[in-house]
């Protein structure tokens, strides 16, 4: 038999190293290319066109992913990350309870202690988690391309385009919707648009408060509460009319 060509990479490593750094050396690889593909996927969905269509959507047939994220704190500029991503699918205003998406995924920054004790989130629980853009590829391929809702949406559309761009170096294309920019439009009386305030006032059980997917379903609850008031009002039939609406709030 041919004797292996001690030179290369794998046989290289076989022999200086034994078996398990071989193998590691193998997993590097497929993790480069898993990597890779992630990347090729995110840019791809983020260079769909927002399609006009969608604008003629009824509300009572619209698609959307409500999504919270808990971060290490509130600004990205200053090495604030992404701690976990929550989601879970809505069609018109039935909350599609089993379709639901939850990830923690790996910081590389300390999480303060005031974070910990809001979230319930350690440092050793972000450790064991995947990497960033394994949770950001799983989240996107949940998301899809349907509407994207939050509350106080500026907040997590910041944290993730930073993530888009951290990893994938593209910029969200998706339409975002607030539903606390609904509320200042349907309840512009009121002078706290706290999610917490908001659910309360309707009557949302506030179960599990700073997880990002209890976050998330309660959020979408509120959205539905909000879609059912929007309903009684004159031409507020579809996605481009609310956007009308919301543009002249």
């Amino acid at each position: 038999m041919k004797e292996p060509n001690k030179g290369g990479g794998f046989w290289n490593n076989l022999r200086q190293g034994g078996m398990p750094s071989a193998i590691a050396s193998i997993r590097g690889g497929e993790s480069a290319q898993q990597t890779a593909q992630q990347m090729a996927f995110i840019r791809s969905l983020m260079r769909e066109k927002r399609r006009p269509e969608v604008l003629h959507t009824p509300l009572s047939e619209l698609e959307t992913v409500i999504f919270d994220l808990e971060t290490t704190g509130f600004s990205h500029q200053h090495g604030d990350e992404i701690m976990s991503f929550g989601a879970i699918r809505v069609v018109g205003e039935e909350i599609k309870e089993e379709e639901c998406f939850y990830t923690l995924v790996k910081c590389q920054t300390a999480i303060p202690e005031n974070i910990t004790r809001l979230t319930g989130i350690t440092e050793e629980m972000t450790a064991a988690a995947p990497s960033l853009i394994d949770g950001l590829h799983n989240f996107m391929a949940f998301v899809g391309q349907r509407v994207l809702v939050a509350h106080g949406s500026a907040h997590d559309k910041s944290f993730l385009n930073a993530a888009l761009w951290k990893t994938s170096k593209v910029q969200l294309t998706h339409r975002v919707l607030d539903t606390m920019m609904l509320a200042r439009w349907l309840e512009p009386q009121r002078s706290n648009y706290t999610l917490d305030e908001l659910l309360a006032v309707h009557n949302i059980p506030i179960q599990g408060r700073h997880h990002a997917l209890e976050d998330a379903r309660m959020t979408a609850q509120l959205w539905v509460t909000y879609l059912r008031e929007i309903a009684n009002k004159r031409q507020v039939d579809t996605l481009g009319d609310l956007y009308a609406y919301l543009s002249r709030a």
